[in-house]
């Protein structure tokens, strides 16, 4: 077993093969754990970029498993960022109810962030990153649903010039950093509300 976990909830020692989504003794959550481990990977993949181009001799082959891996590394990140950020906001004491899927949506989540811990995603991440975030989570939304063609809705909801209905989404490498921010913020938003650890 390669990764060793002591489950924070009951202190219960144990060890996984790829990654452990709830400790077996008690059952609490390990999304905290997920989320690192899909960072770690995400990072890694990123990182390898130039490489796997430099792999690959012919140009348009190379170009779109890069494309590939940029957009699955988005789609990663925000199942990962909306599945911890869920926990956390459980665990906080007395959080309003949230809908299902509520933390996918940027403005909904950090309207009950606020709610809940008294300040908001705008205390972790500026105007203009926030918007960069935002555009991020509707470009997952297209490349989930639509297989990363442009609508109205999409020009509508993320204010994205740079396209037209019916072009093809082309992504950069930012999101995973933006996000990772946003979590190391509310993490301590929860702690500060919480008493807790910062710590994942």
């Amino acid at each position: 077993m390669a990764l060793k976990i002591a489950c924070p909830s009951c202190a219960c020692r144990y060890a996984v093969i790829g990654a452990a989504y709830f400790c077996p003794a008690c059952g609490h959550s390990a999304a905290e754990q997920v989320f690192e481990q899909t960072f770690a990977g995400i990072k890694a993949t990123l990182g390898a970029l130039d490489h796997v181009r430099a792999a690959m001799p012919d140009r348009d082959t190379a170009e779109n498993t890069v494309r590939v891996f940029i957009e699955n590394g988005l789609q990663n990140a925000v199942t990962a960022f909306q599945r911890v950020v869920e926990v956390m906001f459980s665990d906080l004491p007395a959080p309003p109810k949230a809908r299902r899927n509520a933390f996918q949506n940027l403005t909904e989540g950090s309207s009950l962030w606020q709610q809940a811990t008294g300040q908001g995603y705008d205390a972790h991440l500026d105007a203009s990153a926030l918007d960069r975030l935002g555009r991020a989570f509707q470009q997952r939304h297209l490349l989930a649903h639509r297989e990363g063609l442009v609508d109205e809705e999409y020009i509508t909801k993320s204010g994205d010039p740079r396209y037209r209905p019916g072009q093809r989404l082309v992504l950069r490498a930012e999101a995973a950093e933006l996000v990772e921010k946003l979590v190391t913020g509310l993490r301590s938003d929860a702690a500060a509300r919480s008493g807790k650890s910062t710590s994942p």
